[in-house]
């Protein structure tokens, strides 16, 4: 294993120049096997959401605000994974886990972005479920083009500043104790770690920007959701009543995994934080969850998958 590089600083105190990603390195007779099972995860999820992408833009019983908001789900899925997936199967089929400080950064930057932006696109998709069952005469009014386009940037550019911020501040912690990261990509509780002296302001900041792009769009999709189970169930019918809770189900399912498990990984103390289990959980929600999301939403969407028909027949 590579060595890491350190420069001296003032007061002869050593300071990390790459890091190691450890990664999965004590399954090592599996390696091999990791790499095809997490190439195949990459590619089903490349696949899967470039198809609802591509079906959103082609299908016209698709254009609709509420398949608007998927494909950019969808899009942030690819984004948010390609960030992570390709590094990974390098360090698996190259054994050569080491990374620099600005490569680490410039990671976790992407990541932590591409997260604040699925955050927030599901709080948006919740409200456009709200709209449409809570106040479905003006639906197309509310939820008109530019509304909905201004939704959209808004939940991709909302974290940009916060997370560049948040990142330089990481990165200007000193770490001379260990450059070796126990985790398969540059997440924050791993790298706090490594870190020299006293961390706890570091730790709070960090628990305040996850209050705010986690606790903040969740309470906005519980609010949604509550509006919506009171409306569902003053609906005349149970056939009503089915349809309407169909429609929300495949989001709910989503918002439950996605926010689930990234509240856990971020929001519990750091006595209660182990490799094992930080790993397990990011791995939930940066693999399984993108790789489940196209199936949740077209094998429970009754136009989604007529349009997957209309789409494999003409080819």
């Amino acid at each position: 294993m590579m060595k890491y590089e350190v420069e001296k600083a003032e007061g002869n105190v050593s300071t990390v120049m790459r890091f190691l990603l450890l990664g999965f390195s004590d399954l090592s007779n599996l390696q091999e096997f990791l790499f095809g099972v997490f190439s195949i995860i990459y590619i089903i999820i490349i696949i899967g959401n470039s198809l609802i992408i591509i079906l959103t833009r082609l299908d016209p019983a698709l254009q609709k605000p509420m398949y608007f908001f998927l494909a950019n789900f969808s899009l942030s899925e690819i984004s948010y994974v390609t960030v992570i997936l390709p590094r990974m199967l390098v360090n698996l089929w190259t054994q050569d886990r080491s990374i620099s400080v600005l490569g680490c950064a410039t990671q976790m930057c992407f990541f932590l972005m591409l997260a604040a932006t699925e955050c927030f696109l599901l709080a948006v998709m919740a409200y456009d479920r709200y709209v449409a069952i809570c106040n479905p005469l003006r639906y197309l009014l509310v939820m008109n083009q530019k509304m909905c386009v201004q939704l959209a940037v808004g939940s991709w550019v909302i974290g940009i500043p916060v997370q560049i911020g948040q990142t330089a501040q990481i990165f200007c912690l000193h770490f001379c104790d260990s450059n070796k990261i126990n985790h398969f990509f540059c997440d924050i509780p791993p790298i706090i770690k490594l870190a020299c002296g006293d961390t706890f302001v570091h730790e709070m900041s960090v628990c305040a920007v996850a209050m705010f792009f986690v606790a903040v769009p969740f309470t906005l999709i519980l609010a949604s959701y509550s509006k919506i189970i009171c409306t569902i169930l003053k609906l005349p019918t149970a056939s009503g009543q089915a349809k309407a809770f169909s429609t929300c189900s495949s989001h709910l399912l989503v918002v439950v995994l996605f926010f689930g498990s990234g509240a856990i990984t971020y929001l519990r103390p750091r006595s209660n934080h182990s490799a094992g289990m930080d790993k397990l959980f990011s791995l939930f929600y940066t693999t399984v969850t993108p790789m489940f999301n196209p199936m949740i939403y077209s094998l429970r969407n009754k136009d989604v998958i007529a349009a997957l028909r209309k789409f494999f027949l003409k080819k």
